[in-house]
């Protein structure tokens, strides 16, 4: 586990599980038990290393700070990303009134090892963040989603903002955070349901989704009717219609860590 004396630049992530107060004693205990392997698996797959964190655990609520080392856009990009991923799975083998539904917000600045846990306006803006309306306000919207997930603004701005991870800014909607004696902008995401998290009312998503419904019709219709001896023309060739909100591509000069990405090839001269 990483030691330091005095404030030293951090970075802070704050997790509480929502509804754990409705929940009866086994649950409360099977949440205890498995939040903490969640968080871990999500790390693991991030390759983050959960062993060099502080982590003061709150039952229902995970608060852990560690010192920052470049791994930012990776702990606000991959991390979330298999996070989501964990709970979507473990969710699935559970009735609806058993899913786990988490709220996740992200700081960094100066904390202190203190003897009573951790010091600095960093741990109070993250503990903040997590009690933001925004979050609880995400996951009543979005009935389906797992996940809420908070930024504060130079957190969102040093690794989204500036290029470091695949999101963008179309992935996230600013808000304005007021909770006790903390006023800040902040940055919010619900994954799997960024259309919607993009300031983007519920009203016009549907819509947006009706649309994109009818498009995709038209373009199975034209399939099906595409003439049979271009079909033959194109014997012997693999082909395969792509449909995306969004495709990013790169290219890639050497060595690629790769773990919890979706790798895809394509021709450039389709």
């Amino acid at each position: 586990m990483a030691v330091w004396s005095g404030f030293h630049p951090c970075t802070a992530l704050a997790a509480d599980v929502g509804g754990y107060g409705r929940s009866d004693d086994r649950r409360q205990s099977e949440i205890h038990h498995d939040l903490p392997r969640l968080m871990s698996r999500s790390a693991d797959g991030a390759g983050l290393d959960r062993s060099q964190w502080h982590i003061q655990p709150k039952g229902d609520e995970e608060l852990a700070v560690y010192p920052m080392d470049g791994s930012e856009p990776r702990l606000v990009d991959d991390f979330v990303r298999h996070l989501a991923w964990e709970l979507r799975e473990y969710n699935a083998a559970r009735v609806p009134a058993l899913r786990m539904r988490l709220r996740l917000a992200v700081d960094h600045g100066p904390v202190e090892l203190a003897a009573n846990g951790f010091a600095g306006g960093t741990v109070v803006a993250v503990s903040r963040l997590l009690g933001s309306e925004h979050l609880y306000e995400a996951l009543r919207v979005h009935e389906q989603a797992d996940l809420a997930v908070l930024l504060s603004d130079h957190v969102y701005r040093s690794t989204v903002g500036s290029g470091h991870t695949t999101l963008t800014a179309a992935d996230f909607r600013e808000v304005d955070v007021r909770i006790k004696e903390y006023a800040a902008a902040a940055w919010l995401r619900v994954p799997g349901h960024e259309q919607a998290s993009a300031g983007r009312s519920p009203e016009s998503h549907e819509q947006d989704t009706a649309a994109d419904t009818a498009a995709d019709t038209d373009t199975d219709t034209a399939a099906d009717t595409a003439d049979p001896e271009e079909d033959r023309k194109g014997a012997g060739t693999a082909g395969h219609l792509y449909r995306a909100a969004r495709m990013n591509v790169n290219h890639f000069a050497g060595p690629v860590d790769l773990r919890g990405g979706v790798v895809g090839f394509g021709d450039s001269r389709d």
